[in-house]
């Protein structure tokens, strides 16, 4: 049986970015695009979360400074005790599943609305993760597998689309049912 406690972790920023300059150095702007970009499907980080993740970084040193250019813009790499630590990360036991999701959450509470507002929740979230599953399908297609990052990108899009996929299809099959809960449920309150 799953604890509570395996449940509720939660993924590494700092390894995350670690991971990132494993592949080359970058700046802080270059990170962020990474995880807007190339990791929006697993995990997207605003510049105001990495940025200050590079300082501890550095701090620590686990990345150094690469280079300064223009306009201050800074590059970091890579240190041995930075691969040696997301290293640690990559091959610690019984990563965190957990996440939290309030999409579903409010499912729950889906009895509190009247049944024509739980429908429409309901079909705007398959919706929703029809339109993801669009997208991720599209960046799917230009993924160039050159590197090894790129391939396993590739697979990792593959479980997003796969997700997205039976989340879209579970929304619309359970838009009716919800609908019909909601309905017999407002006789008993």
């Amino acid at each position: 049986m799953l604890s509570a406690d395996r449940l509720s972790g939660t993924m590494s920023l700092r390894h995350a970015v670690l991971g990132i300059l494993a592949r080359e150095p970058m700046s802080g702007y270059d990170i962020t695009k990474v995880f807007n970009q190339a990791m929006v499907d697993v995990w997207p980080a605003r510049h105001t979360q990495i940025y200050p993740e590079l300082s501890k970084l550095l701090q620590e040193g686990l990345i150094e400074l690469d280079g300064k250019g223009p306009r201050g813009r800074k590059t970091y790499r890579l240190t041995e005790a930075g691969l040696e630590e997301v290293r640690i990360w990559l091959l610690r036991p019984d990563p965190a599943h957990g996440q939290r999701h309030e999409a579903l959450l409010r499912v729950y509470f889906l009895w509190l609305l009247e049944p024509a507002e739980a429908r429409e929740y309901m079909r705007r979230e398959a919706e929703y993760h029809r339109a993801v599953l669009g997208l991720y399908e599209h960046i799917y297609e230009t993924i160039p597998p050159s590197h090894p990052a790129e391939k396993l990108r590739a697979m990792v899009l593959e479980w997003g689309i796969e997700y997205e996929r039976g989340i879209s299809e579970w929304a619309e099959q359970s838009t009716p049912v919800a609908e019909k809960i909601v309905a017999g449920g407002k006789k008993r309150r």
